[in-house]
């Protein structure tokens, strides 16, 4: 990547971090120190622009290990959950990811889309098979209304540190513990898992549809058939 290039891409993860994507490209050129001119040379349209800073802000902080840690048969559930999250939180969660995706949300919400979808294919999943296993559950069926809305609860509430943080600027203890905090990271983690000994048996409730696409239905088919 060319160093002005470089540099219009630093300038516009700050810029969209700070004041959202509904200025135009005059204003985010003047913001950086460059010319509407240049920014046009490398980025012909605002979405060029955005589509690359999903991918240095977004999709570029996926990474690989942690489907590898969440199919790996060994350990135990919690602590592969544990592992996950923390290391997660430590990745993703900075001031531009979660600015830049709260932003988007209230926008066109172009970034937030493929963020979930990936999500969908590429950890939800995993999380539920994981789950199910800490339940003695070899269902592979969709996720249930209920499995689903108790995992968002589980990482919706991981995100929400970083809402806290990033968005509201406050915190509701007298120190605001790391986002990583394996305390409380841990907290979170075994009492979703305590939660979902209480769902009902596969079959029971009705199926969700969101985030759980062909390629992700491929991907439970490798869980086996029963839960009772």
């Amino acid at each position: 990547m060319a160093e002005r290039e470089r540099q219009i891409v630093a300038g516009a993860i700050g810029f969209f971090a700070e004041h959202g994507f509904a200025a135009q490209m005059r204003e985010l050129a003047a913001a950086i120190g460059v010319t509407h001119t240049l920014v046009y040379h490398y980025f012909p349209t605002k979405q060029a622009l955005v589509d690359r800073v999903y991918l240095e802000v977004i999709a570029g902080r996926w990474k690989h290990e942690w489907e590898t840690l969440l199919d790996r048969r060994s350990g135990s559930v919690a602590d592969k959950l544990i592992q996950f999250y923390r290391d997660y939180s430590r990745t993703v969660l900075t001031r531009e990811f979660v600015r830049i995706l709260v932003f988007s949300g209230l926008s066109d919400r172009s970034i937030t889309e493929r963020f979930f979808s990936m999500l969908g294919e590429r950890l939800f999943p995993r999380l539920i098979r994981e789950t199910r296993r800490y339940r003695g559950c070899r269902s592979r069926a969709r996720a249930t209304t209920r499995e689903h809305e108790l995992l968002m609860g589980l990482h919706g509430g991981v995100f929400y540190g970083g809402m806290r943080q990033f968005v509201y600027g406050h915190s509701m203890a007298l120190a605001q513990p790391a986002l990583d905090n394996e305390a409380v990271i841990a907290d979170r983690v075994h009492s979703y898992l305590q939660a979902s000994l209480a769902l009902a048996p596969i079959g029971q409730a009705p199926a969700v549809q969101a985030f759980f696409t062909a390629s992700s239905a491929a991907h439970e088919s490798a869980m086996a058939s029963a839960c009772g």
